[in-house]
């Protein structure tokens, strides 16, 4: 059975069992001092607590100081100067109306492309402290303040400041890692407080006041269940963050000892616990410089159309460009848009760096007529470059548009039939995306496209096929490989010469390797096989201006005119072949 005895209060006698008295010895609700009366012991009398042997191994002194003293009623300064901070950085960035988000990119809005390419560490941190709205920062400001508040009469100011800290930074980590969207707010700092005071509770339940015991553990369980609920009912959260800012207080809460129950500790140890919070923001504050050159991680992305390869960090996507019909992008709106992109145009008559840079230039121009979001261009002279060990042509523009300064770096690159335009662009808020670019030009190759690529394997199949040589041989010469395009050719025409289009291929070969006679005499026999051709004819006019003979030339573009007057091409062809002989 278990003993009784009698606890002497001030409101008179209280008679109890054993288990009982252990439990409030354990509370700290017993003082040395109280009188008790446990008959196997005392007999009659009543003797001071501290006297019984059960009292000594029970007791410790600073749970039970923790059970008389604990309060939450001083001011908490600190959270409200934090509040208040919040409320001055929101007054300042909506002061030309909402955050949208370009805005919330520039103010330092966690956005997984300014950390993941530039290493901008330090927006895990601000993003914290950026709002969209006054419900947004209402609701996050009210409850910091009716937690945070607790919290801080609870811990030591730099036990509670490494919470904040950490529990923000923890948020835009795990929103970087699981979500690509811009997020901002201090629901981190509002997640780890609650996950603090949900440990706090637990682990202290036995010793907390009967006041505080209810609201500190019993309900804060269902208070951070409740909250994460809404956010994920609600549109536009960033849960991920939460769960981050959440796990990031109960962790943190585990090893934290509240301050009526810290030891003094000798007189460095506040900087030993400062020294967390000190290590966390130099990383932030420094990482562009410690970090910066060894970002972005690239990815090879290779388009088989085009026959390029180019590095692009692993955090961009692929989408649409007015640049290029082939593109990627760091997939942030246009205040911090970095992005790549890429097209061939073919030129059949040969490929000129020169024209093309000059259609560009015309065409960049006449943005502010067709956006209106374009409010004027600035371009530089066309600058001779290299790219993958290749000649071309570079050309600077500076786009002056309503969200501010874009640099646009085009490089025009002659390749057999085509040019290749690769168009890279930044935003001029943002230098460090430069470096991104020198990287991403150095990486570029260009490879086989599909086309030959197929046209290999088809002449591999039917290795005396005049189609599939031809083929080869034309796919050769769009390349850029004039020589082997000739060999593939004359196997061709051997085996099939009554085939004008191969003879005209031959022709064409000859002509990019410089052979400009045996190229006339191939050209000239294809117009005799069929004189009525318009291609036959426009190749030999080609034959006859690589010989200097222009007017013979024009001869030949007539008679093509007159069999094909609808077609373009060649009566761009005739007018730029008259505008020379006038000149």
């Amino acid at each position: 059975m278990s003993q009784h005895l009698t606890l002497r209060t001030d409101s008179g006698d209280e008679h109890l069992d054993l288990h009982e008295f252990e439990a409030r010895v354990r509370r700290g609700e017993v003082s040395p001092q109280t009188l008790v009366r446990l008959p196997a012991i005392t007999g009659e009398r009543f003797v001071p607590a501290c006297e019984l042997e059960v009292f000594k191994a029970l007791h410790e002194p600073k749970r039970a100081y923790f059970a008389r003293a604990f309060s939450v009623s001083r001011f908490p300064w600190l959270t409200s100067a934090l509040i208040l901070l919040n409320l001055a950085i929101y007054l300042y960035t909506v002061r030309s109306g909402p955050l949208s988000l370009d805005d919330m990119v520039r103010f330092g809005a966690k956005a997984d492309p300014m950390i993941a390419d530039l290493g901008e560490l330090w927006r895990l941190f601000t993003a914290n402290f950026l709002h969209r709205d006054a419900l947004h920062i209402g609701l996050n400001m009210f409850v910091l303040f009716n937690v945070g508040g607790a919290l801080e009469n609870t811990y030591r100011t730099l036990d509670y400041l490494w919470l904040l800290v950490f529990s923000g930074v923890a948020t835009m980590s795990a929103s970087l890692w699981l979500s690509d969207a811009v997020s901002l707010g201090a629901s981190g700092m509002v997640y780890g407080c609650l996950g603090a005071m949900v440990v706090f509770g637990l682990k202290y339940r036995a010793i907390l006041p009967s006041r505080y015991r209810t609201i500190m553990s019993e309900a804060a369980i269902p208070t951070v269940l409740g909250l994460l609920l809404i956010g994920i009912t609600s549109e536009g959260v960033d849960n991920w963050a939460h769960v981050g800012g959440l796990m990031a207080g109960l962790i943190t809460g585990l090893f934290m000892r509240p301050k009526l129950l810290a030891d003094q500790g000798p007189r460095w140890a506040p900087a030993l616990r400062a020294a967390p919070t000190l290590a966390v923001a130099a990383l932030l504050a420094f990482g562009p410089q410690l970090i910066g050159d060894q970002l972005p991680g690239m990815r090879h992305e290779r388009d088989d159309t085009y026959g390029i390869s180019v590095p692009v960090p692993r955090a961009w996507r692929r989408g649409a460009d007015r640049f290029g019909t082939v593109a990627w992008n760091n997939g942030l709106p246009e205040a911090g848009r970095a992005s790549f992109a890429a097209q061939a145009v073919e030129m059949p008559e040969g490929a000129d760096a020169s024209a093309q840079a000059a259609r560009f230039e015309e065409w960049v121009r006449s943005l502010p007529a067709q956006n209106p979001e374009v409010l004027s261009v600035q371009v530089d002279p066309p600058q001779s470059s290299r790219i993958s060990e290749r000649d071309a042509l570079k050309v600077h523009v500076q786009l002056h548009e309503r969200t501010g300064l874009t640099h646009v770096l085009a490089f025009f690159v002659p390749r057999g039939e085509l040019v290749y335009q690769l168009v890279f662009k930044h935003p001029a808020e943002f230098p460090r995306y430069q470096h991104v670019l020198e990287l991403m030009q150095a990486g570029i190759r260009f490879e086989e496209r599909r086309s030959l690529r197929e046209a290999r394997a088809a002449a591999l199949l039917f290795p005396n096929a005049p189609q599939a040589l031809g083929r080869l041989g034309q796919a050769l010469r769009r390349e850029g490989e004039p020589a082997p395009a000739v060999e593939a050719l004359k196997v061709a025409v051997r085996g099939a010469p009554s085939r004008v289009e191969l003879r005209r291929e031959l022709a064409l070969a000859l002509l990019s390797s410089g052979d400009v006679e045996a190229a006339c005499e191939a050209s000239a026999a294809a117009v005799l096989y069929a004189p009525d051709d318009p291609d036959s004819l426009e190749v030999d006019a080609r034959c006859e201006v690589a010989r200097g003979n222009p007017q013979a030339a024009l001869e030949r573009l007539s008679s093509a005119r007159a069999l094909l007057p609808q077609d373009e091409r060649l009566k761009a062809a005739e007018l730029r072949l008259k505008a020379s002989l006038r000149e």
